[in-house]
């Protein structure tokens, strides 16, 4: 009997010091109170805390089952939350560094695991009810953003797994679409109507309003919490403090032109002298079927990097290798801060500074849609304009003091690749983790075993 004693005691004692190091690296003191639950698991056991099963005796095969099941998802999702979970690429944003189909490891450890803001969901979804339908989480509890230490912090160049920041309210009829992109679409749509029917042009928050009012009649719209929105990866290339900028293609941080990664890819004209190029060049330049468009019997629109560019240009009945890029000065609606103001564009773009925790900006109403959305959304702040002032939570103000850090992201496909460009900054709370390899890579295009490509298998990604 003192041996069992001792050996309970023992284990209590080795849980115990487990727990009280999980309890400090969350910093959560009110966590103490599981140690009593430990003492009665490991030492008194006055309550069946496995409830399913008898303490003493056979307990049936299924009962068997369901407990094995029961561990199974505690563990797997306490490992998805503090240490690693897997992530497959759907889109091909980040070609050639990353394929379709290429299923990630990515470390939570990296830059700190974030714990859950709705902690009550279903196991192993994002935010979807598998085969039914619906949401797959509940809004009963709700934590606040909070990140435990990590290894290391977010450094530019880094891949990074993120919540897509848009991605807050959503079209469920056109998920693939930012909501905010479809608003303010429709808006041009209206006042383009009026443009072209000779009617007076009211001012674009008119527009605005009255898209919201459409869209929201039409379609089912559905809100996410922060580690509920859909998961993208980019390239972090611009961390908080930096000024990015872009021209004609070309990515500057800190006026210091980017290093162009050999697997980056941009848009090009390839033209012919009117023969077509045979599909197998095509596969050695591992450009897929998806991603060739021929605009005329001898053009065709491809996305490469520099070094197949350099290639196909040497083909015998190639006339022409041409990157396509955007005019400077050329206003894209649809790119970052979305105002005839910035007349920017996805190749000329910027400069932008990214904002950092602490430090401040002066704020007036030419300026504020490159801020309004932190301070509005990502910081739950309560903001309007009231003429030329700007009200923050209902106090006049020219200038505003960041809470968080922000991040700049774009794929490596530049011209393939909803990021930054398009919606702006990225909030620390939005970070998951940094992939670290490719520990399974399928390709759609092949069958059979061909369908593996065995060369991707347990890749460092970089």
């Amino acid at each position: 009997m003192f041996e069992s004693f001792d050996r309970r005691h023992l284990r209590f004692a080795v849980a115990t010091v487990l727990y009280l190091l999980l309890v400090i690296w969350i910093g959560s003191f009110w966590l103490l109170l599981g140690i009593p639950v430990l003492f009665d698991i490991y030492v008194s056991g006055k309550v069946n805390w496995t409830f399913w099963k008898k303490r003493s005796g056979t307990n049936s095969t299924i009962i068997e089952w369901l407990d094995a099941l029961i561990f199974a998802v505690i563990a797997v999702t306490l490992i998805n939350i503090f240490l690693f979970q897997n992530y497959r690429i759907p889109t091909g944003s980040m070609e050639k560094s990353l394929l379709i189909g290429d299923h990630l490891f990515v470390s939570k450890m990296a830059y700190g695991p974030r714990l859950p803001n709705t902690p009550i969901a279903f196991p192993f979804t994002q935010h979807t009810m598998p085969l039914i339908g619906g949401k797959s989480w509940s809004g009963l509890i709700q934590w606040d953003y909070k990140r435990l230490a990590g290894f290391g912090d977010v450094k530019n160049n880094d891949p990074i797994v993120f919540n897509f920041p848009a991605g807050d309210t959503v079209v469920l009829e056109e998920q693939e679409t930012s909501y905010y992109e479809i608003l303010r679409r429709k808006a041009r749509e209206l006042r383009d109507r009026d443009s072209y029917g000779n009617s007076r042009v009211q001012p674009y928050e008119n527009y605005l309003r009255l898209a919201r009012r459409e869209i929201w009649d039409r379609f089912n719209i559905v809100y996410r919490p922060v580690d509920k929105r859909d998961n993208y990866v980019k390239r972090c290339i611009a961390v908080p403090g930096d000024t990015v900028t872009i021209r004609m293609g070309v990515i500057f941080v800190n006026g210091a032109q980017l290093e162009e990664h050999e697997s980056q890819q941009t848009t090009y004209v390839v033209g012919t002298n009117g023969s077509t190029i045979n599909p197998k060049a095509f596969e050695r330049l591992s450009v897929s079927r998806a991603d060739q468009t021929m605009i005329s019997g001898s053009a065709y629109i491809l996305p490469l990097t520099r070094n197949s560019a350099n290639t196909i240009s040497k083909f015998s009945n190639v006339r022409e290798v041409t990157p396509i890029f955007a005019r400077e000065g050329e206003y894209a609606p649809h790119i970052f801060p979305h105002s005839g103001a910035y007349r920017w564009n996805e190749d000329n773009f910027g400069p932008l500074w990214i904002p950092a925790r602490g430090v401040s900006v002066r704020i007036d109403t030419s300026n504020l849609c490159l801020y309004e959305r932190i301070i509005d959304v990502y910081e739950d702040n309560t903001l309007r304009v009231e003429g030329s002032t700007i009200f923050i939570n209902d106090i006049p103000s020219d200038s505003y003091t960041f809470k968080l850090d922000y991040y700049w992201m774009m794929g490596d496909n530049r011209h393939n690749s909803a990021d930054s460009r398009y919606w702006g900054f990225v909030p620390e709370d939005h970070v998951v983790g940094k992939p670290k390899f490719i520990w399974l890579s399928l390709d759609k295009e092949a069958s059979g075993l061909k369908k593996i490509r065995l060369k991707r298998m347990f890749m460092k990604i970089r």
